[in-house]
Parts: C-alpha cells; sequence; structure tokens
C-alpha cells in the first residue's frame, strides 16, 4: 500500500507528465521551424510519454465504474476521452506517415486520410491537453495563492484574462476552426515568422484553454471530488 509522500509523488509526476506532454506538442506544432526528422523524434517521445501516463493512471480506468457521476466528474471524463482519442489518431497517423523514426513499423494506409487525421488530432489534440491540463489547474492555482497573497492573486486573473482574450484572436487567426474540421486538407505554414511570435501565440491559446476550464469547472462543481 503507498504512504502518503507516494501517493504525492505519484501526483506530482501525472501532472508533470501533463505539462511535458502539452509542452512537447506545442513543440511539434511548430513543425516548419525544426524539420521532418526532429518531428518525428519529438512526436516519439511524446507518445512515450502518454503511455507512461496511461500506466501511472491506471487506478482511474478501474474506478470508471465506481461513484456519482457528478457534472465535473462527467465533464472530466469527457475531456479525457477526447484526449486520449485524440493521441490514438496522432500516433496512428504519426506513425503511417513516418518515413524516419517509426519507418520500420508495419503499418501501413492511406496517406491522404492519415494526414488528415494528423492535422485534425493535431490541432485538437493542443486543445484538448490543454483543456485537461486546467481541469487540474485548482491544486497549482492554490499553492499560487498561497505564495502571492490574496492582492496579488487578482492581478495573476487579470493578467490570466487578457491573456486568454488575446488567445481568442489566435484560435482565429490560426484557422483553428478550419484544421479541426478538415476544411482543408494541408495546413499553411509561414516559414518566414517569428518562432518566439509562434510559440507565444500558442502559449496565450493555452492559457485560454486552462482559464476556460479552470473557471468553466467552478461552474459545474456542486460537491468536492477526486481528482481524475
Amino acid at each position: 500500500m503507498l504512504s502518503g509522500g507516494d501517493n504525492e509523488m505519484e501526483r506530482k509526476m501525472r501532472r508533470g507528465l501533463d505539462i511535458l506532454m502539452t509542452l512537447a506538442l506545442s513543440f511539434l506544432m511548430g513543425y516548419h521551424f525544426w524539420g521532418e526528422t526532429a518531428h518525428e523524434w519529438a512526436g516519439t517521445g511524446m507518445f512515450v510519454l502518454f503511455i507512461v501516463h496511461q500506466i501511472l493512471n491506471w487506478s482511474w480506468y478501474k474506478s470508471l465504474t465506481r461513484g456519482k457521476y457528478t457534472p465535473i466528474r462527467i465533464l472530466m471524463l469527457i475531456v479525457n476521452i477526447l484526449t486520449f482519442t485524440m493521441m490514438v489518431s496522432l500516433m496512428y497517423s504519426g506513425i503511417t506517415m513516418s518515413r524516419h523514426v517509426l519507418a520500420f513499423l508495419p503499418v501501413r494506409g492511406s496517406m491522404a486520410a492519415a494526414r488528415r487525421l494528423h492535422i485534425a488530432g493535431s490541432y485538437g489534440g493542443f486543445l484538448m491537453m490543454s483543456l485537461h491540463l486546467g481541469l487540474h489547474w485548482g491544486m497549482i492555482w492554490n499553492a499560487l495563492e498561497t505564495k502571492i497573497g490574496s492582492q496579488k492573486e487578482y492581478l495573476c486573473f487579470a493578467g490570466s484574462f487578457l491573456t486568454a482574450a488575446y488567445g481568442v484572436y489566435v484560435f482565429i487567426k490560426r484557422d483553428f476552426f478550419t484544421y479541426l474540421f478538415l476544411r482543408s486538407e494541408f495546413v499553411f505554414l509561414d516559414y518566414t515568422e517569428s518562432k518566439l511570435l509562434f510559440y507565444l501565440d500558442y502559449l496565450a491559446l493555452m492559457v485560454l484553454c486552462i482559464f476556460v476550464a479552470h473557471y468553466g469547472s467552478k461552474l459545474f462543481k456542486r460537491q468536492r471530488e477526486p481528482e481524475i
């Protein structure tokens, strides 16, 4: 049986994996900056993290048939299922299109279908992983409140709100709606844009998802729920 310290360590590992996977997907969104080989290596690393994440959260799968399904638990379940689906679609399509790291695997299929699946999985996966992170943001936010105090808390809220507002603009500017619903078979890549500005845009979009998930979940919460 795990001790309290062991449980705390596992929680930190799970949160750390969430953050690493989200950062890895952010890096992967900048495919045009780093090239095909680096993209495949980073993608392979992310899926290793994904598998480790599933192992560490196996107890959550076993708990699915137990307990009451309140609105917040249903919301978390939907986000988790969608995140899992996006990751599996990325895994399959990435292996199918691989020409370097995983080309040796006997996975074949339509390249056109794999490309479309990869586009939807990439853009949808980034949003769902950020929402997933936001649903678990309460623990991080509570720790932050303890350190910064109540006055600075309002400044943090104002800053995150303004960043989230810019994230809405990024969502529109970067045509997320088009790629999520496969209204285009190809992604427009601007090879001349600044790497810094590109990743700041995606950071703002991540903040938007975290902001929506964190404060949206408070509207659903009617009773204390165990963390998923």
